[in-house]
């Protein structure tokens, strides 16, 4: 299979990649609308005329950026609306009553590298409850709005960390195993990469692509767990202590967010589905599991595991996921 290019590279930005897009008429959710690589994949999606959602925990502040983000562009059809992806019945409740369809769905939102083990009531690990069961909660719940809108796309943010771990099927949730942060954080970005492959072929007769990403190192609330070793460990932290605005080598959050907005509305990519890009084009498998180097894990495109996954996270949801403890 032919890995898919664009003119694009890790130092195109968001309006790079949207210039010339018409999104007139489009309808778009962003979870994390509010702040990182969200708001600027919203604010490049209404720059191009759609209109956007940012769907928050923040509802606030939510409104704030989307007004901000409609005098910038002068795109009045920005808004927010309530979203806890902890929050089972809260994640059901925002689907139920999205009304019309929906051309467009970012799962941007997520946890990284809790620094203590954290469970769901119904006693999944919160990373793997937030990053994926939510998403897909989402992602699931919003299937009709998305099957009747016009060639709909669904793009999930994953991570080059899911090259730190598998999903451990016997012991997702960390009853037998120490847990470690980036364990658990990797094993739920790889969940999210199975997801899209097990959607893509599932969603395709509905016209639905699913494709997920990496965006690239980029400084933001994501990385607000760290301590000072594990920023240290991401070159966050220069050799004196000293926090960096931007690591060496990582990307603003307009170029972060450029390979998300590329899968939500570039013509570059249409019909392309069930694939793992980054840097605005489909990554090539890892040479050696690395993942501070580009490339995807064989074990999150394996077809036999996202049956799996599918299964696990269908049992998962009809079992209900609470809110977790904060």
């Amino acid at each position: 299979m032919t890995l898919v290019t664009t003119p694009f590279d890790a130092t195109s930005t968001a309006a790079d990649v949207v210039t010339g897009v018409d999104l007139t008429g489009r309808r778009a959710i962003v979870t994390g609308g509010a702040s990182g690589i969200g708001r600027e994949t919203a604010r490049a999606l209404a720059s191009a005329g759609a209109e956007v959602t940012l769907a928050v925990r923040d509802t606030a502040a939510g409104m704030e950026v989307a007004a901000a983000i409609s005098a910038a562009t002068g795109n009045p059809a920005v808004t927010a609306a309530s979203l806890d992806l902890a929050d089972h019945s809260g994640v059901q409740a925002f689907a139920a009553a999205w009304n019309g369809p929906l051309d467009i769905l970012v799962n941007n939102a997520g946890v990284m590298a809790l620094p203590t083990l954290e469970r769901v009531d119904s006693g999944w690990e919160r990373q793997f409850a937030v990053n994926h069961l939510g998403s897909a909660a989402l992602t699931l719940g919003l299937h009709r709005a998305l099957a009747v809108a016009d060639s709909a796309r669904v793009v999930n943010v994953s991570s080059s960390g899911h090259l730190m771990a598998p999903v451990d099927f016997e012991d997702v949730n960390f009853e037998h195993r120490p847990y470690t942060p980036y364990g658990a954080y990797g094993q739920s970005k790889t969940a999210m990469i199975l997801f899209t492959v097990a959607l893509a072929s599932r969603w395709a007769p509905d016209g639905i692509t699913v494709n997920a990403l990496h965006p690239g190192g980029i400084m933001t609330n994501l990385q607000r767990h760290l301590d000072d070793a594990g920023l240290a460990a991401i070159g966050a932290k220069d050799a004196d202590g000293t926090t960096l605005a931007v690591p060496p080598g990582w990307k603003s959050v307009e170029q972060g967010a450029a390979t998300s907005v590329l899968l939500a509305a570039s013509p570059l990519v249409a019909g392309v589905t069930g694939r793992y890009f980054e840097d605005a084009a489909e990554a090539a498998p890892s040479p050696d599991g690395d993942p501070f180097k580009p490339g995807v894990a064989d074990y999150a495109l394996d077809r036999e595991l996202a049956d799996r996954l599918f299964a696990l996270t269908l049992a998962a949801l009809d079992q209900g996921v609470s809110r977790v403890g904060r």
